[in-house]
């Protein structure tokens, strides 16, 4: 799998994820569609990092980075909740963010690799 792939599945996740649990609310609060926001940028972002350019792929990467930490940071709430639901899509939007930071970081080493062999 390829970074802009990687970084693709997780902005639909993102979308998909925080549209679902957005509707299923009671609350229904905006600040449930932050993760949404987020998964448009990184759409926003697809072309730049499948062509690898540099500015753009780190900004995806930033944007990856908040969203895996905003996530982590929810991780005791989201464990006390007796919604399978609500667990499933927080596991759902980090495994996918570690994913595709994973992807990234390989990524930037093949290319640092690649430009040091030049």
């Amino acid at each position: 799998m390829k970074a802009h792939t990687a970084s693709l599945l997780n902005a639909i996740a993102l979308i998909l994820c925080s549209a679902w649990g957005y509707l299923a609310s009671d609350l229904n609060a905006l600040t449930g569609l932050m993760q949404a926001a987020i998964g448009f940028g990184l759409l926003l972002c697809y072309q730049g990092v499948k062509k690898e350019n540099k500015v753009i792929a780190h900004i995806a990467v930033t944007l990856t980075v908040i969203t895996f930490v905003a996530l982590f940071l929810r991780l005791p709430s989201i464990l006390n909740a007796d919604d399978f639901a609500r667990i499933a899509r927080f596991i759902i939007m980090e495994f996918t963010a570690a994913l595709a930071l994973t992807y990234f970081v390989k990524s930037f080493r093949d290319a640092r690799t690649a430009r040091d062999n030049e």
